[in-house]
């Protein structure tokens, strides 16, 4: 089945509105799986990279008439794919998971050097039951295999490894998430998320001086960024030295 996509530049707040008007399933013969991608399962748009299929393959699925009609609208793929990735975190915010996942699709297929959609499809796969945590690694392994400095993605990463940690204790995935989170700092020292990722390093590693050294710088640049639940937990192994929390 062909995509249909009616691009409206400068209409409406000055931005293009996507209007996708056919189911986007894709012909049998072009489907690939990811190796490190659950079986997919439902509609393949709305599965991440549409099913674990190779860009050229995703390219040809969609179809040439597409491709022009994106090409007429936009300067070059790369402003496209910015664009529908921008779309998608939208749509994610707005608890539009499947239109967020066409559009990160969309996305990735316009630019696979993107690093966006990768991100935007692991958070939307971590919120999906019963997805094995080394599947959204894999999609976070893909966005920093094309922009291995890209401070969310590590950060992202570092979580996802943390959280692998929580469940396994296995000490080389505490040290491989503070790799991440390390490298997401030396990226960009404004990363709030960062430095509180870095903080749930430092408490499990028993070090809560400098937990408390990290929660703090973080809230000092956005304070949503604090995570109250696990600021309960390291008051009870360490009082707040600064005596902001209590």
């Amino acid at each position: 089945m062909s995509f249909r996509f009616d691009f409206r530049p400068r209409i409406g707040r000055g931005t293009l509105l996507l209007l996708l008007s056919a189911a986007l399933s894709l012909p049998a013969h072009a489907q690939k799986k990811g190796k490190a991608l659950p079986p997919p399962s439902g509609p393949q748009r709305l599965q991440p990279l549409l099913g674990g299929l190779a860009p050229a393959q995703a390219q040809q699925a969609i179809g040439a008439a597409v491709l022009a009609d994106v090409d007429r609208s936009f300067a070059s793929r790369a402003e496209a794919s910015k664009f529908f990735s921008n779309k998608g975190f939208e749509y994610l915010t707005e608890n539009q998971p499947d239109t967020a996942v066409v559009r990160f699709n969309l996305a990735w297929v316009l630019d696979p050097k993107n690093p966006d959609p990768y991100r935007g499809l692991a958070v939307l796969l971590s919120q999906r039951e019963n997805t094995p945590p080394e599947a959204v690694q894999a999609l976070l392994l893909q966005g920093l295999a094309v922009a291995p400095t890209d401070s969310r993605l590590l950060t992202d990463a570092a979580t996802t490894t943390l959280s692998r940690y929580e469940q396994t204790k296995k000490k080389k995935d505490l040290t491989l998430a503070s790799d991440y989170v390390q490298r997401a700092l030396l990226a960009d020292a404004t990363n709030a998320n960062a430095w509180q990722t870095q903080a749930r390093i430092h408490y499990f590693q028993e070090d809560y001086a400098s937990a408390w050294n990290d929660v703090h710088k973080g809230q000092n640049i956005n304070l949503t960024s604090l995570d109250f639940g696990f600021l309960t937990q390291l008051m009870a192994k360490l009082p707040d030295p600064e005596g902001k929390f209590k």
